[in-house]
Parts: C-alpha cells; structure tokens; sequence
C-alpha cells in the first residue's frame, strides 16, 4: 500500500496576507476556494509532493505554531533565492548537538556543519504569522531514506527517447553560452524536473540554476 504525505495545515490569522507571502516564495498556487465562511487555499513548493493548505475554518490551531522543513540541494543558493524574493532568512547555521537538536543552550552554531555533512547545515525564515520554516539541505540521502520507485518503468521507450531528444535540444542552449561541462549533469537535472511534471522552460530553467548555483559552470 502507497501512503505519501499529501498535505501539512499551516495555522495563519490573516489569509490574504499568507497567500502573498507564499505567493512570493514561489510556491505554486493549487487551490483557492471560498464557500460561505469557509475559505482554503492550497500551496505546494517548488518540486514538492507535499502541499500546504491554510485558510478560513480550516484548523483550530493557533496561528503561528507550525514547524516546517523544506529540503534544499543548495542551502545557500536556496537562501539567497529566498532574500531576492524578500524573503527575511537567517544565516546558515548548523546544530551543536546534532539536527533538530534544541535541547542545548544556544544549540544553533553560525556556519554551516564543519564536516560538510548531508542534513546537517540548515537556514531558517518566518511567515508573517510566525510559522517556522527551516532550509535543511540534503545532497545525498542515507542508506534506506528513499522508497523504491517504479516511475521509470512505467515510461514508455518511445516516449523516454522523445524526452531524451528534447532534452539534447534544450541543452544545446545553455551549452553555447557556458564554458565546458559534464552534458550528463545537465541533463540529469532537465531530466528529473520533467519527470516531476515541470514544463519544457521550468526544467530548462532548474538544471541552469543546478549548474549556474551547484556546480558553478561559468558562462562565457
């Protein structure tokens, strides 16, 4: 049996203010639905599986008091992309005792985690309700942290070498304006946004940013 974590309900007072500010985040707007005095609006970030809702008669919870994780490949490029959006994000930051670990004093350390670990360097931001977000950024999971996945095989080989010819297509774009680089690496990012269901230019735009941002390939 499939169970995927579908939706996290985010408490917030004022509902136009947090559908803006999410809004700006970038985040994709899914739903706004209003019937009578009941009003839902339904978030997903960017590549995400899991969507937030908030609204008017949606939850009990006092707002404010939600925690959230969103996991980065790049926590300093996801951190400057969040402040030109004007977004208000913390310094990088790493915890003394280990991840989420705030039995400590002053458990969070300036820095990012000295040994460079996969979860281990996070940044963190604030709603204009107070909902805590953290920036944890995952490069390689552990052993065991991923399902089995069967998406590839329900593709179908034609279709796989129409994606593939696309994908060499799109590439042929950035390749003339970037100086020498691993072709796979560019692809394997076009290719997994479009397999997340990302447009054409949106997976273009996402393997420049992985190759712009992570693997610093710079133009020419």
């Amino acid at each position: 049996m499939n169970m995927k974590l579908e939706v996290v309900i985010v408490p917030v007072s004022d509902v136009d203010r947090a559908k803006a500010f999410y809004e700006k985040l970038g985040f994709r707007l899914d739903i706004d639905i209003v019937n009578e005095n009941f009003r839902g609006i339904q978030f997903t970030p960017p590549n995400s599986e899991a969507s937030i809702i908030f609204g008017k008669g949606v939850t009990s919870g006092r707002s404010g008091s939600a925690d959230l994780v969103l996991a980065v490949d790049n926590v300093d490029a996801a951190r400057q992309d969040l402040i030109a959006r004007g977004v208000n994000v913390s310094e990088v930051f790493h915890y003394a005792g280990g991840p989420f670990n705030n039995t400590i004093e002053n458990p969070r350390v300036s820095g990012r985690d000295p040994q460079g670990r996969s979860y281990f360097s996070f940044a963190s931001f604030e709603d204009p309700d107070g909902n805590r977000w953290l920036l944890q950024e995952i490069t390689t999971r552990l052993p065991g942290r991923e399902w089995e996945t069967t998406r590839a095989g329900t593709i179908d080989i034609g279709m796989l070498a129409e994606l593939l010819h696309e994908t060499e297509q799109r590439h042929g774009n950035y390749e003339k304006t970037h100086a020498k680089h691993n072709w796979w690496d560019w692809y394997a990012a076009y290719l997994r946004a479009r397999l997340n269901n990302r447009s054409p230019d949106e997976a273009a735009a996402a393997a420049n940013r992985y190759m712009d941002e992570v693997l610093h390939v710079p133009p020419v």
